[in-house]
């Protein structure tokens, strides 16, 4: 038996293993139509991941303040989605989310210009108006080497290689789109409505100046166009 705690206090048992999302299906419908990630014993977790033992859990909403980092990581995925899928030529890296935004580094001969920035967001708008699932794998570091050599992608491979061998990999798909990523993520592209491109930079693979120059690009992203809007005119 299963015993999950919620915030409130309240109790639910389920006889065998559940996943998260099942747990807040069978409380609310509508509470699962807003929920982003949960929280399991204090641990951020993907909806899609099972609760296999007894413990306290937390449902992040899509209007919870945390939900803001959330959204910010998948609007940088759906960045790097959106290069890749206009840019066949272009190789990821890295992308975090940093305060009120996030950005992500890419690997290419031809730099990125103002005009790039206006037709990658639309691309992105499109993508998230599609709504591609996000599902989760875990792998084995030395398969998820290959897998990302085979597809040219030396520097997502030379991240992973830099992690143990006993150590297991996440990787999220979305569409064609495959990334090496600690998560948690949303279900769903969708939830990435309110954000702008902003600006290219030039940024070292790995901050070594003896190392390539790559394309940076910054983007910011909220829970709602008003939050947004207002962010805008701050930096104007």
């Amino acid at each position: 038996m299963i015993e999950v705690i919620f915030p409130d206090g309240s109790k639910k048992s389920f006889e065998k293993v559940i996943i998260a999302l099942e747990i807040i299906g069978s409380i609310s419908p509508s509470l699962k139509k807003k929920s982003l990630i949960a929280e399991f014993n204090g641990q951020p977790i993907d909806l899609s991941d099972s609760i296999n033992e007894s413990g306290k859990i937390r449902f992040i909403l899509n209007d919870d303040k945390e939900a803001l980092d959330v959204i910010r990581h998948d609007a940088a995925h759906l960045l790097a989605q959106a290069v890749q899928e206009l840019y066949k030529d272009v190789q990821v890296t890295i992308g975090p989310v940093i305060e009120d935004g996030f950005y992500y580094d890419f690997a290419t001969k031809k730099p990125f210009h103002e005009e790039d920035l206006q037709k990658i967001e639309k691309h992105m708008l499109k993508l998230a108006k599609r709504g591609d699932k996000i599902k989760k794998e875990i792998w084995q570091r030395d398969k998820a080497v290959k897998f990302f050599k085979d597809k040219g992608e030396f520097y997502k491979a030379e991240i992973i290689e830099a992690i143990p061998a006993n150590e297991d990999i996440k990787l999220y798909f979305q569409g064609d789109f495959v990334d090496l990523c600690r998560g948690p993520h949303a279900l769903s592209t969708s939830v990435v409505k309110h954000f702008k491109l902003l600006k290219v930079a030039g940024a070292y693979w790995r901050g070594d100046s003896n190392n390539e120059m790559l394309q940076r690009i910054y983007g910011t992203a909220w829970q709602s166009k008003a939050q947004l809007d207002k962010y805008l005119f701050m930096i104007e």
